[in-house]
C-alpha cells in the first residue's frame, strides 16, 4: 500500500491505555527502588508486563487483516500491499491415522532405493574414471611431452588428499546431491547455487567430450559420409532418446560396461608390453631424444604443465558424493579406494607403453591414439575392439551427464531454486522432458561455441572440474567451523583440507597459464549458469524490480493493456510466495529464533513460515516460545509466522507425516544441527540444517 494510506491499529484502545501505563513506570536504570539498588529482579510491573501484553493482544487473524508499517513505501503510485502478509496464528495439531501412514510409505520408498554393495558402487563412477584415458592422454603429451607418464602419476597421487574429505562429507551429511547439498546445509543457499551452476556446467562439458572422442575414435576407424562433428550430434543424440524413454542407469549396466572396459585395458597393456619387449627401446629413446626440452627449469614446467592437464585424466572423483547415500554402511572408504588404485595403476603405466610403441609424431596427430597403439601393438582386431570399448564407454558417460543434470535440476526445482517445470515428468516414461531439453540445447551451444573443437572443450572440462572438486574442502571447512556439532564417523585433518584446496587453485592458475583464452570460456559458461540460477531463485525480487520500473512512469499507468497486466504481476507476487516452509523448533530463545527467521527471509522467497514445535507434555512447553513467536510475527512484516505444537517425538516418520499433513516438502523444511548425542542420522530427515 502507499505511503498515504490509513494505517490499521496494531493493539487495541484497551491494550493501548495499559502501554501508556507501562511507559509511566520507571525503568531499571531510572527507578531508585530500594529492591532495585540491592539487586533484586524486578517487579512484574517493571519487566513481566509488556510480555503479558503481547500474549493477550487481539489480532483480526481470520479476517485477512494486513500488518502495517509507518515506514516510507518505495512505491509512489501504486499499492504495496503485496509486500505484507497476514497475522500468524498459534495452533496444536495432531496427526491423524492417515498422515502417518503417509510418513511411513514416504520413509519406505527413501529405503527403497538399492543399497550398493562395494563393487557395485565402485562401477558406477569408475567408468569415468578409467574412460577419461581416451581424451585426456592425447592433450597431455602435447604440453607434457616425454615426461607426461611423470605427470600423470603425480595427478594421480592429489587424489590422496581428497579420499577423506569425502569420507568427512559423507559420514556427516548422507544425502544426494554433492556439493550442492553440502553447501546448502552448511552456508547460505545462494552459495549452494553457486555450486550447482558449477556443477551443471560440469555434466555439459562430461557430455560433449565424451561425444566428441567418441567420435573422433569412429572417424579414426572409418571414411563417414558427414563431418566429424555431425557424427558427435548424433552420438549424443543416442544417450538423450535413451534418457527420454525412461530408462536409466543401473549398478549392474555399469558394472557391466565396466568389466569390458578393464578387459580391454587389461589386453591391450599386456600386448603392448609384449610388443615392446620384442621392439627393445628404440622408440621410447628416439622419443625422448626429439622431445626433450634445452634446461632443467624447461623440464620443470614441462612436468608441471603436465599435471596441470593430468588432472583432466581423474574426472569422475567428483560422481561419488552423488550416490554416497546408497552405499552400503562403512563401505563408502573402500569404494573410493576401489577407484582410485585402478587410476594410478592405469593412467601412467599406459601413458608410457606409448611412449615406448608409439612415434612422438603418431601421438601428436590425432584424438584417438588408443586405437593406433592397439593395432601398432596387437593387429586390426585390437584396434576395432579398442574403438568398440571407447564408444560404449564414452557413450555411457554423455548418458551419466545428462541424468546427473536431470538429477540436480529436480532437486533444485524441489527447494523452489528454479522453476518447478524441471521436476516434471512425462506420463509415460516418466522422465524430465524440460531437464533434459534444456541440457542438450545448453550443450550444443557450449559445442557450437567452441567451434566444435575437442581440444578447447576438453582445457574447459579441466578447469570446471578443478573448481568442483575445490569446492568439497570449502565444504568441509564450512562444515567444521558451522556444523561442528554434526555427528560423524571420519574427519579429514585441517592441514589435509587446507592441502586440496591450496592444490586447486595452483592447478587452476597453471591451466589458465597455458592458454589464457580457455579460462573466457569457462568464465563465461559458469557467469550465464551462475546468473540464471539466482535469477530462478530471485524471480520474486526481479519482478518486484519491473513492478517499480511500472511505478516510475506513470503515463504507463494510462495504457489499459499495461495496466491490467500490472494487476497480474502482483498476482504473480503472491503465488510465487504462498509455498511454505517449515522451522522445526525446540528452544524459545529469541535470538535463535530470529537467527532462523532470517534465515528463511534470506534464502526462501516465501511468505509462509511455520514454527513447529514438538513436546511430549504440555508443562515441557518453554514459557515464552509463544510470546516470542509473536514478536517476530510482528518484527517481520512481510512473512506469516505460524506457531505449531505437535504431540510427538521427533522422529523421521513423524516428520514426514507433518509434510504429508501440511503439504510442505521435506526439502523446504529446516532444523537446527544435531549434536553428538542425538539417535539418528541427519540425512534420514531429509530436511535441512541451517543454524548451529
Amino acid at each position: 500500500m502507499s505511503s498515504e494510506a490509513p494505517l490499521n491499529p496494531l493493539v487495541s484502545r484497551k491494550s493501548r491505555e495499559a502501554q501508556d501505563e507501562l511507559c509511566e513506570l520507571p525503568t531499571i536504570a531510572e527507578s531508585n527502588s530500594p529492591h532495585i539498588r540491592a539487586g533484586h529482579p524486578p517487579s512484574f510491573a517493571e519487566s513481566q508486563f509488556d510480555v503479558i501484553l503481547r500474549r493477550q493482544r487481539a489480532r483480526r487473524v481470520n479476517s485477512g487483516a494486513l500488518k502495517f508499517t509507518d515506514s516510507p513505501s518505495r512505491f509512489l503510485n501504486l499499492s504495496n500491499d503485496f509486500e505484507f502478509a497476514g497475522w500468524g496464528t498459534v495452533t496444536y495439531t495432531e496427526l491423524s491415522a492417515d498422515d502417518l501412514r503417509g510418513g511411513e510409505l514416504t520413509i519406505q520408498n527413501d529405503h527403497g532405493h538399492p543399497i550398493l554393495g562395494e563393487w557395485m558402487a565402485s562401477a558406477v563412477a569408475a567408468n569415468d574414471v578409467l574412460g577419461s584415458v581416451f581424451y585426456a592422454l592425447p592433450t597431455l603429451v602435447s604440453v607434457a611431452g616425454v615426461y607426461s607418464p611423470i605427470s600423470l602419476f603425480v595427478a594421480t597421487l592429489t587424489i590422496f588428499l581428497w579420499r577423506p574429505i569425502f569420507e568427512e562429507l559423507a559420514s556427516a551429511l548422507p544425502i544426494t546431491g554433492a556439493n550442492y547439498t553440502y553447501l546448502l546445509n552448511v552456508s547460505s543457499k545462494s552459495f549452494a547455487l553457486a555450486a550447482a551452476a558449477l556443477a551443471l556446467l560440469d555434466y555439459v562439458t562430461t557430455a560433449v567430450i565424451s561425444a566428441a572422442t567418441a567420435s573422433a575414435y569412429i572417424s579414426g576407424e572409418v571414411s563417414l559420409p558427414f563431418p566429424v562433428f555431425v557424427g558427435t550430434i548424433l552420438l549424443a543424440a543416442l544417450p538423450v532418446g535413451i534418457s527420454l524413454c525412461g530408462l536409466r542407469e543401473s549398478a549392474r549396466t555399469a558394472f557391466a560396461i565396466l568389466s569390458l572396459h578393464g578387459l580391454t585395458m587389461t589386453i591391450l597393456c599386456v600386448t603392448t608390453l609384449v610388443a615392446w619387449m620384442r621392439a627393445g627401446n628404440s622408440q621410447l629413446h628416439d622419443n625422448w631424444i626429439s622431445a626433450q626440452p634445452g634446461s632443467a627449469s624447461a623440464v620443470a614446467r614441462q612436468v608441471f604443465n603436465g599435471i596441470c592437464i593430468g588432472m583432466l585424466g581423474l574426472t569422475g572423483f567428483e560422481c561419488c558424493p552423488d550416490y554416497a547415500s546408497t552405499v552400503k554402511r562403512g563401505k563408502y572408504p573402500n569404494v573410493l579406494r576401489n577407484i582410485h588404485w585402478p587410476a594410478i595403476l592405469l593412467n601412467a603405466p599406459l601413458m608410457l607403453l606409448i611412449l615406448a610403441v608409439l612415434p612422438m609424431p603418431t601421438i601428436n596427430g590425432g584424438a584417438n591414439v588408443l586405437s593406433l597403439l592397439a593395432e601398432k601393438a596387437g593387429g586390426r582386431w585390437l584396434r576395432i575392439w579398442v574403438v568398440v570399448d571407447a564408444v560404449v564407454v564414452l557413450s555411457a558417460g554423455v548418458l551419466t551427464g545428462i541424468l546427473s543434470a536431470c538429477a540436480l535440476l529436480e532437486r533444485l526445482a524441489h527447494d523452489r531454486a528454479v522453476p518447478q517445470i524441471f521436476a516434471k515428468r512425462m506420463p509415460l516414461t516418466g522422465s524430465h522432458a524440460v531437464a533434459i531439453f534444456a541440457f542438450t540445447v545448453l550443450c550444443g551451444v557450449l559445442y557450437a561455441s567452441a567451434g566444435a573443437n575437442a581440444v578447447i572443450i576438453s582445457k574447459m572440462f579441466t578447469l570446471t572440474w578443478l573448481s568442483v572438486m575445490a569446492l568439497f574442502p570449502v565444504s568441509v571447512l564450512l562444515l567444521k567451523f558451522n556444523r561442528w556439532r554434526l555427528p560423524r564417523t571420519n574427519r579429514a585433518s585441517l592441514g589435509v583440507v587446507v592441502a586440496a584446496l591450496i592444490l586447486s587453485c595452483v592447478v587452476f592458475a597453471g591451466n589458465v597459464a597455458l592458454d589464457p583464452t580457455t579460462v573466457g570460456y569457462f568464465a563465461a559458461y559458469a557467469t550465464a549458469l551462475l546468473v540464471s540460477f539466482h535469477a530462478a531463485h530471485n524471480r520474486v525480487r526481479l519482478l518486484r524490480w519491473v513492478y517499480w520500473a511500472y511505478d516510475q512512469t506513470p503515463f504507463l499507468h494510462t495504457i489499459r493493456f499495461v495496466a491490467r497486466h500490472a494487476d497480474s504481476l502482483v498476482a504473480v507476487f503472491r503465488r510465487m510466495r504462498r509455498h511454505g516452509v517449515v522451522v522445526f523448533t525446540k528452544s524459545d530463545e529469541i535470538h535463535q529464533l530470529f537467527r532462523v527467521v532470517t534465515y528463511v527471509h534470506e534464502n526462501e522467497e516465501t511468505a509462509c513460515l511455520k514454527l513447529v514445535h514438538f513436546y511430549a507434555n504440555v508443562d515441557e512447553i518453554p514459557s515464552e516460545l509463544e510470546a516470542n513467536a509473536k514478536l517476530l510475527d510482528e518484527a517481520f512484516p512481510n512473512i506469516t509466522i505460524d506457531l505449531i505444537f505437535v504431540q510427538a517425538s521427533f522422529t523421521p516418520v513423524v516428520v514426514a507425516s507433518l509434510s504429508h499433513r501440511l503439504n510442505i516438502p521435506r526439502s523446504l523444511m529446516f532444523m537446527t544441527c544435531p549434536g553428538t548425542h542425538f539417535p539418528m542420522d541427519a540425512g534420514e530427515f531429509g530436511t535441512r540444517i541451517i543454524s548451529l
